[in-house]
């Protein structure tokens, strides 16, 4: 079934910081899967090639584009060069993200900032220059990837990640209900304990769980899941699909948690 028949979507860090697959890549190989378009962006022009590859070996239709979502020209060439390939946005994926560690005593203002501007600024540039985008042609869907940690300490010190995306998420409120009446989705997808590469390449969280042993920080992770252990990119993307969807036409707003009921549990 092609869920996203020749609509264009846009993913927003579509590559990957390692081997395996990061929430951007299932995501835009997921897009293409079902029928889309994809235009695959990302800081690492090989990482977001490498998607490309992917995608067009299984017979898909994507093009890559390297840009720093944090640099608003970055971003306004970003969505020049879709509408040059594409003619028009019907999906904006907003996968960017990094976390830094330390609590409000411990982080710099450097670390404050930059935090801030790769996991908020960049989800508000993409936004600005697109949705007026989706407004000429009559609608689209806008998809901001969260976190749990928006809405629940997890026992991590890392105040700059949870305070960027609990930021996200009011974001996604605020615009959503401004450009309802032009039939501009605006959602956010908030992931729980996810087995990906950025979460195995984050020195400071193998530190914080396991004293930086990777093995031990997947086990102690999977421990805290109430399913009995963490998702992968796949469980993002799927969300993502049926938020890219027609089937979820009528859904805007909404905080759409993927977490295998961390959430819920009491403790």
């Amino acid at each position: 079934m092609e869920r996203l028949k020749d609509k264009v979507a846009m993913v927003v860090g579509a590559g990957s910081i390692g081997p395996g697959w990061g929430n951007g890549k299932a995501t835009a190989v997921t897009f293409a899967r079902e029928g889309a378009h994809v235009f695959c962006v990302d800081r690492n022009a090989a990482a977001a090639q490498e998607t490309v590859d992917i995608i067009a070996k299984e017979g898909g239709r994507a093009v890559a584009f390297t840009a720093d979502v944090s640099r608003e020209a970055e971003v306004e060439a970003m969505v020049a060069a879709c509408l040059n390939a594409y003619g028009r946005i019907d999906v904006l994926d907003n996968n960017v993200g990094i976390a830094e560690m330390g609590n409000v005593v411990e982080v710099n203002e450097a670390s404050w900032d930059h935090v801030f501007a790769v996991n908020l600024k960049s989800a508000y540039f993409a936004m600005k220059h697109v949705i007026p985008v989706m407004q000429k042609q009559g609608g689209g869907s806008i998809i901001n990837i969260s976190s749990i940690a928006s809405i629940r300490h997890l026992g991590i010190s890392y105040v700059t990640y949870g305070a960027s995306k609990a930021a996200m998420n009011q974001m996604t409120r605020t615009t959503a209900v401004q450009f309802a009446k032009d039939h501009v989705r605006v959602n956010c997808i908030l992931p729980g304990l996810m087995k990906t590469p950025m979460v195995e390449h984050s020195a400071g969280l193998a530190a914080s769980y396991s004293a930086g042993d990777v093995e031990a920080m997947w086990r102690a992770r999977d421990a805290q899941v109430p399913m009995g252990h963490m998702g992968d990119a796949w469980d993002v993307a799927n969300a993502a699909l049926f938020l890219a969807s027609d089937e979820s036409r009528y859904v805007t707003g909404i905080e759409l948690v993927v977490d295998g009921g961390i959430t819920v549990k009491s403790s």
